[in-house]
């Protein structure tokens, strides 16, 4: 069972920061063996979506208001724990993200940057493609709107 809160920056707590940055690491930069800049000076503006289980944090995406990370408002770091892929976890806390923009920002158009193997989960969650396939950060990613 996923346990998802959604909080400000100022409201995490050291704990959920630390479990939040990990987790990122964990699957960003070894598992997908990417160096890259994880933490960027955004998440100060984003609202974090956190999936826990047994006060764990296994599922996490960010959500930023129209003209903070696109024009549009977005979900970003959409990651869940490898462990924890087999419960169907990814598409809750998308869904509990995309209910979050509806909530605080009163937004229904929702722009992602998506790893291009991920297009079918993210097309099943009603989103389309726009533009061409680029690299970012050395993997193969698309835009996708809501």
């Amino acid at each position: 069972m996923l346990t998802i809160n959604v909080k400000t920056f100022q409201e995490l707590s050291t704990h959920e920061l630390y479990a939040i940055l990990q987790l990122r690491s964990e699957v960003f930069v070894v598992e997908q063996d990417c160096v890259y800049q994880d933490v960027d000076d955004k998440d100060q503006k984003a609202l974090h979506v956190i999936g826990f289980k047994n006060d764990n944090v296994v599922a996490y995406t960010r959500i930023f208001k129209p003209g903070d990370y696109f024009k549009e408002s977005s979900i970003g770091r959409v990651v869940v724990a490898h462990s924890e892929r087999k419960y169907g976890y990814g598409v809750e806390i998308m869904n509990a993200s995309i209910y979050a923009i509806q909530e605080h920002y009163k937004e229904t158009s929702i722009r992602i940057s998506a790893q291009t193997y991920l297009l079918k989960f993210y097309a099943s969650l009603g989103f389309k493609k726009v533009g061409e396939e680029y690299l970012e950060d050395g993997i193969p990613h698309v835009n996708m709107i809501k």
